[in-house]
C-alpha cells in the first residue's frame, strides 16, 4: 500500500536559505536514487502571513519499507545532521494513500 508522509518544520531565524539548499538536495537525491520514492515536494508558504520560517515536506512511496530504507541512505544522513541546528521544531505525519479515491 503506498505510505506519504508529511513533514512541518518550523526554522531558525536566519536559516532558510541554507535549509531551503539542504532539503531540495534531499529531494532530487530521494527521487532520482530510491526506486522506492514516487514523490517529494518541498513546499513554501505564500504571501503574508506564510511565514519565512516554514517549510513543509510530501513525500510518497511505494510502502511503509521503502520509507524506512530512505532512512537509512547516506543522503537523508547528511541532510539530517546538516539541518538539526537550522530547525527549531519538526512535525511529522504518516499516511496511508487511497490511490484515485480508492479504498
Amino acid at each position: 500500500m503506498p505510505f506519504a508522509i508529511t513533514v512541518d518544520f518550523a526554522l531558525a531565524e536566519g536559516a532558510r536559505e541554507e535549509f531551503l539548499k539542504l532539503v531540495k538536495a534531499n529531494a532530487a537525491a530521494s527521487v532520482r536514487d530510491e526506486p522506492g520514492c514516487s514523490r517529494f515536494d518541498v513546499l513554501t508558504p505564500r504571501g503574508v502571513g506564510g511565514g519565512g520560517d516554514r517549510v513543509f515536506l510530501y513525500e510518497i512511496y511505494d510502502d511503509r519499507t521503502a520509507f524506512e530504507a530512505h532512512l537509512r541512505t547516506p543522503h537523508f544522513a547528511d541532510f539530517d545532521s546538516a539541518t538539526r541546528p537550522l530547525v527549531r521544531r519538526k512535525t511529522v505525519v504518516e499516511f496511508d494513500v487511497s490511490e484515485g479515491g480508492a479504498p
